[in-house]
């Protein structure tokens, strides 16, 4: 076994000192010549190790014949194998510098893996042929601030399956035209993916992570998820990926006491172990491990040209305390509960991404009211581009929940997201946490006997694209799926020959039409001056009412929404301009699988004082419905 250089000295200062962002490149298994035509290079990461050898099916897993040569006192440990090519299982063996401990291990940074519940790493070289320049370009200018979004949430191995065959999940391949042109037919802008990155168990959901540099082989190679990317891309669509930094899987063969020591994770428990979810957690503080962490994210980004990076759990990251009671962590150097290792992490890890990808967007799944999540670095921000309004999410849905009846009580569950609705720049949630864990579905919230509940759930997905803010909904939410997501398992597809879920995706795919045809719905979601009441006041009939406007003097939009079945005929609402109204949707029509209540296509704008405004407009408002007009020129 030769020993080649691919490492330079270079590499080994960033890497010790925090800064590399592409280990990609470097650790792991790289190809020597075209292709890999003479051979593999392995490289890993493993300070206190006594030994390190190559072990896999070109030695016959043999732990003592293919010794790796330490790069002086860096930590890491490296050889070339001439011959060894892709498609060949391979993993480290580890002495460790602790007495009597060693073990296998997978390669943090392999590309490819054995499918579980194998965990070998697999030697693997990309030879896909890219075809989306055209959009990998346009992204370079793009600014989602001001851009139509809406993003739909997929579980790769839900999503659909094939019956015929055992019930298995969609290949890469396979799900790749499917999921192209329906969410194409939908008109979203986006898919979010569930964590694709290689973990062990399904009932995950990818979220307990051993693979940070590789897609789950459960669907295929590689170059397989290119092609899924590529075809999306091609499609127009954009492509999220759910990451994982908060904490990772405990999998003996995984990061966890990789070389004997706790080397990803802290050693003590109230930092490094996670009590609700029984995984370790990084240690920001160690710069390998930021560097890591980096590469991994720039990874999804470079090697499959992902145009954004969701960053799972970040409250968990941002508070020593979370979820846990006093004595169980440890405060930080000022005697506070902020991790200011994992902050300083947050904000380098953006400023990486965005510095070096432009058009690419980082969105923080934040639960606190930790300020300035998606404010810029400069300012003090996190630098994430976007932060998940899970305040709007938990109020929202128990309002709705509620009987219409009650409604009226609890009218501020709707308007206390007026306080603070630009203090960051909000995605509006409607994601596979709500849809499990005895939460049931979207539909099954809903009160009321089955036309409530399609009625309702139609005027909260109005509701959520109306309002300021970016757009996600998890999958099966589109068509008014009846049962609780379930992973191991298709979305009931079959519901749609039916009519109400027919009409649900219809008013969704309505919704995303408006939504990037009117600049009053996009340009200013994360500006003040994009969002303007008309009425929020009135809980006794459980009415709401604001415009929409445009950063660029497009005409204004008026948005009204009846919570409760009792339609609200010649309901007044005031307006400054315009002489007449155009009606542009009404969530109760038949279309949609609504009753229909009424036909009323504009109104015209009299001369009667409303809402502190010279004219207003008398309009119906149908049971449990929403309804929207703009000014005609």
């Amino acid at each position: 076994m030769t020993s080649d250089r691919f490492i330079t000295s270079d590499d080994l200062y960033l890497f010790n000192e925090g800064t590399h962002a592409h280990l990609g490149k470097k650790l792991g298994a790289q190809p020597i010549g075209p292709d890999g035509a003479q051979g593999t290079h392995f490289a890993v990461w493993a300070p206190s190790a006594q030994s390190v050898h190559l072990v896999g099916d070109f030695n016959g897993w043999n732990s003592q014949e293919t010794p790796l040569t330490p790069v002086g006192s860096s930590g890491i440990w490296e050889g070339s194998m001439p011959g060894v090519g892709p498609g060949v299982n391979y993993k480290y063996h580890i002495r460790s510098t602790v007495p009597g401990h060693e073990a296998l291990k997978s390669d943090p940074v392999a590309i490819h893996t054995e499918t579980p519940p194998h965990s070998a790493s697999r030697v693997w070289f990309p030879r896909y042929e890219w075809r989306d320049g055209e959009w990998m370009e346009a992204r370079r200018a793009d600014d989602w601030r001001r851009r139509p979004m809406s993003i739909y949430e997929v579980h790769l191995g839900s999503w659909r399956r094939v019956p015929e065959d055992g019930n298995r999940p969609l290949s890469y391949r396979e799900a790749a035209d499917q999921l192209a042109e329906y969410v194409g037919w939908l008109g979203f802008t986006h898919v979010e993916l569930m964590p694709v990155m290689e973990h062990p168990f399904d009932g995950s959901w990818g979220y307990q992570t051993t693979g940070y540099f590789a897609p789950s082989s459960r669907f295929g190679s590689p170059d397989d998820f290119m092609y899924l990317v590529d075809t999306l891309h091609r499609a127009g669509i954009g492509v999220i990926l759910d990451w994982v930094p908060s904490h990772f899987a405990t999998d003996g063969h995984g990061l966890a006491m990789f070389d004997g020591t706790h080397l990803y994770e802290h050693a003590d428990p109230r930092q490094g172990f996670h009590p609700d979810w029984g995984s370790f957690i990084f240690n920001y503080a160690r710069h390998e491990v930021r560097s890591f962490l980096m590469s991994s994210a720039n990874h999804w980004v470079e090697t499959f040209h992902a145009d954004g990076i969701r960053v799972d759990a970040v409250a968990s990251m941002l508070y020593l305390d979370y979820s846990r009671k006093q004595g169980e962590w440890i405060p930080n150097r000022w005697g506070g509960k902020e991790n200011a290792d994992a902050i300083d992490f947050l904000r380098q890890l953006n400023t990486t991404l965005y510095g070096g990808n432009p058009g690419v967007v980082t969105f923080a799944e934040e639960s606190t009211s930790f300020a300035g999540v998606s404010h810029p670095t400069y300012s003090g921000g996190l630098g994430f581009g976007f932060k998940w309004d899970m305040g709007w999410m938990n109020d929202t849905l128990r309002y709705f929940q509620r009987d219409p009846l009650h409604r009226r009580w609890h009218h501020d569950e709707l308007t206390f997201r007026g306080l603070y609705a630009f203090t960051e720049n909000f995605v509006l949630p409607l994601s596979h946490d709500e849809v499990v864990h005895g939460k049931g579905s979207l539909l099954t919230k809903m009160p009321g006997d089955d036309w409530q509940k399609f009625a309702n759930l139609r005027l909260l997905l109005a509701y959520q694209w109306l309002m300021p803010g970016k757009k996600l909904l998890f999958m099966g939410g589109e068509f008014a799926q009846r049962e609780e997501w379930r992973h191991n398992g298709s979305l009931d597809w079959h519901l749609t020959a039916y009519a109400p879920h027919s009409g649900m995706q219809e008013l969704v795919r309505t919704l995303n039409r408006l939504h990037r045809q009117h600049p009053a719905l996009h340009q200013a979601d994360c500006e003040e001056q994009g969002f303007e009441w008309v009425h929020c006041d009135d809980r006794d009939n459980s009415v709401l009412a604001f415009f929409r406007h445009a950063a660029d003097g497009s005409p204004p939009l008026l948005c009204a929404f009846n919570f409760t079945p009792v339609p609200r005929d010649n309901y007044r609402l005031g307006v400054a301009q315009g002489a007449r109204w155009k009606k542009i949707l009404d969530s109760d029509s038949e279309d949609f699988g609504g009753s229909g209540y009424t036909w009323q296509e504009g109104a015209h704008a009299d001369a009667i004082p409303m809402h502190g405004r010279a004219r207003s407009l008398a309009v119906t408002l149908p049971p449990l419905g929403a309804v929207v007009f703009i000014a005609e020129q």
